[in-house]
């Protein structure tokens, strides 16, 4: 399909249309000073107008000088909260009559839309569905919301200073496939979408829009936008080249730097918790006093805990050195031994939500650094 141009006062037309299908709209809204993904009804619930400023340890919002949907970059949370909830019972059972019996939770659920997915996302949502579908024991929640999801992508026009996809080749060009891609344009004159659908569902979606053709001087200012966001990146002081850092990781793995990075991490797992490919998790199960009813839960867990690699005999990572190297390198070296990729899509959130303010980016140059010495 080619690319149509979409006012930005039509865009509220895109979600209503979703909500019609039957789908549950999730975008991003302005909500405890920050930017986060929750249910949306209409275009108005979506932060026109308000950017992030994100740096180590640091986020805040404030207001843009434009109109912008989209001027922000990505929002506190991830998208793995509404595919994998963070914490969710997996079966029930009652004593009835001197028999046990167990009830399964029911998977039934209206079909997500999600819009605002950024091109790193994208990647991050390939990776889970390489550890929750394509695995020997997928996870049937996951794979039901998974192939019922409606994804509208959004290319980034702006990059924050904790972005660094075009490192990890993620981005801020939209790559990977969605049913329909988004690129806002503000211009002193108009303010408008790119749209191009990417599936039939989204050709469906698309055709019902009051779109128009767009020409070659709204294209290119469509590609000039998403490389605005790429220059930002590349001349920030995040820009490195990842292409050997799974063997640099591997070459380092008794690195003075594991030393000095665990002096200031607090095991809090604020960065698991806000990575949108972590999928660590732990499993519950509770009784009530009578003995009569029971109950198994699944959380999200992190291998920052102490009790994560506890095993019979006690815990194998018992310092905040291992836990912290056993996370980096995962995340980005055995991960590609695992699953054929890099587990970190760039999105800079592991940054943004340290409380101390360490960076995966400047850890790596300290290794780095340090075996050159």
């Amino acid at each position: 399909m080619q690319t149509a141009i979409l006012a930005a006062a039509d865009l509220d037309q895109l979600i209503q249309l979703l909500i019609v299908e039957g789908f549950q709209v999730i975008g991003p809204v302005r909500d405890q000073h920050a930017i986060l993904y929750d249910q949306i009804s209409s275009a108005a619930d979506l932060p026109q107008g308000w950017i992030d400023q994100q740096e180590k340890g640091s986020y805040r919002l404030e207001q843009s000088p434009n109109q912008a949907y989209f001027g922000h970059t990505v929002a506190a949370n991830s998208w793995k909260k509404f595919l994998n909830p963070p914490r969710r019972r997996l079966w029930r059972a009652s004593r009835e009559n001197g028999q046990l019996v167990f009830q399964a939770e029911s998977n039934e659920a209206p079909p997500l839309a999600f819009i605002g997915v950024r091109s790193c996302e994208l990647h991050a949502i390939r990776i889970q569905d390489a550890v929750y579908i394509q695995g020997s024991h997928p996870d049937e929640l996951y794979r039901s919301n998974r192939q019922r999801l409606f994804n509208v992508s959004v290319n980034c026009t702006r990059a924050t200073a904790t972005c660094f996809c075009a490192s990890m080749n993620t981005g801020p060009e939209v790559s990977l496939p969605s049913d329909i891609n988004l690129t806002e344009v503000i211009d002193a004159e108009q303010h408008y979408f790119l749209v191009k659908a990417g599936s039939p569902a989204g050709e469906r979606i698309v055709a019902q829009l009051p779109t128009r053709a767009a020409d070659q001087t709204a294209q290119q200012a469509g590609r000039e936008a998403i490389g605005a966001a790429l220059q930002q990146m590349q001349t920030g002081p995040r820009y490195f080249d990842s292409s050997d850092v799974k063997e640099l990781l591997y070459r380092n793995l008794e690195s003075p730097s594991w030393d000095d990075v665990a002096e200031r991490c607090l095991s809090c797992a604020n960065c698991t918790l806000a990575c949108p490919t972590c999928f660590c998790s732990a499993v519950e199960d509770s009784t009530d006093l009578t003995g009569d009813h029971a109950e198994r839960w699944q959380r999200w867990d992190s291998c920052f805990t102490n009790d994560f690699s506890y095993i019979h005999g006690g815990t194998i990572r018992e310092s905040t050195r291992s836990r912290y190297r056993q996370w980096m390198t995962h995340k980005l070296a055995t991960w590609i031994d695992q699953f054929g990729h890099s587990g970190c899509v760039g999105c800079g959130r592991c940054i943004s939500w340290c409380p101390v303010g360490i960076d995966i980016t400047e850890e790596l140059l300290h290794i780095r650094a340090a075996e050159a010495k």
